[in-house]
């Protein structure tokens, strides 16, 4: 049933309060991370997994580039970074709840969370296949008309049988629920931009065509207690970046920019 506008108004305000209480453990942690100034712990997880994973371009699923990607990229910092310690949501073919991949990393009290993702056209839009780039996105609240990737990627939740409860009563069909969602922005949203657009520089300088950093109202980042950014890596609706995504030079190129826009986004905060 949907929710009126007086309830959905009680439910601002109590979802406020709750939020409250849980900043305070963010600003603790984000106060602890400025002291520090140290990327100690970063966690890795390759989007979707097991049953979430209908997006799927000619030959492949988002989920199993992601996951390729996502292994690729956890060697690659343990060779680069042997003081980082690498930890990720998923290493095979499985479903894990967005809440869950987040939980891993603030139990773990990573430093930084990067969730890797392939990008996709709806098969009825014009020119699907013609749409080619990157884009990073951070947690915040951007016009709805802006938000076509965070419904995409939030609707994972739907796979979740208790997902009312997890997300405090969010519904990724119900536009209206982005409101209530916003006030979970991540509390790390200056230090998340600065990855993410480190990020697409170095897309840039390998010559991919970039679509910025967007803010998204996104489930799986919402209540990051750390620099948190998803990156859309290449449109598998696109056959040209399908091909890219997929072979070993294109993977081992997307793994050299994130790595090194890890590695100047450390030198920066470490400095």
């Amino acid at each position: 049933m949907k929710i009126t506008t007086s309830k959905r108004f009680i439910s601002c305000i109590i979802l406020s309060i709750t939020l409250t209480f849980f900043s305070q453990n963010l600003f603790a942690r984000k106060d602890n991370f400025s002291a520090a100034s140290k990327v100690k712990v970063i966690v890795i997880d390759a989007g979707h997994g097991g049953e979430d994973g209908a997006t799927r371009g000619l030959f492949s699923k988002e989920k199993d580039v992601a996951l390729q990607v996502a292994l690729k990229l956890g060697k690659a910092i343990e060779a680069k970074l042997p003081d980082v310690k690498v930890v990720y949501t998923r290493k095979t073919d499985v479903f894990v709840k967005l809440y869950d991949r987040i939980g891993i990393a603030n139990r773990e009290k990573a430093d930084i969370f990067i969730s890797i993702h392939c990008n996709s056209m709806p098969s009825n839009y014009k020119n699907r296949s013609a749409v080619r780039g990157t884009e990073t996105l951070v947690s915040g609240f951007g016009r709805m008309g802006e938000q076509e990737s965070a419904l995409r990627e939030n609707a994972s939740i739907l796979l979740e049988k208790d997902y009312k409860n997890n997300y405090e009563g969010f519904d990724p069909n119900d536009p209206e629920s982005y409101i209530i969602f916003s006030l979970m922005k991540n509390t790390f949203r200056e230090q998340s931009i600065k990855l993410a657009s480190l990020l697409q520089d170095e897309y840039k300088k390998s010559g991919r065509i970039s679509r910025g950093v967007k803010e998204q109202s996104l489930a799986v980042l919402a209540k990051a207690g750390m620099p948190a950014i998803l990156t859309e890596i290449g449109f598998i609706s696109s056959p040209e970046e399908e091909r890219y995504i997929n072979s070993d030079e294109g993977q081992d190129e997307i793994v050299s920019n994130i790595l090194n826009a890890i590695i100047t986004y450390k030198k920066q905060i470490e400095s």
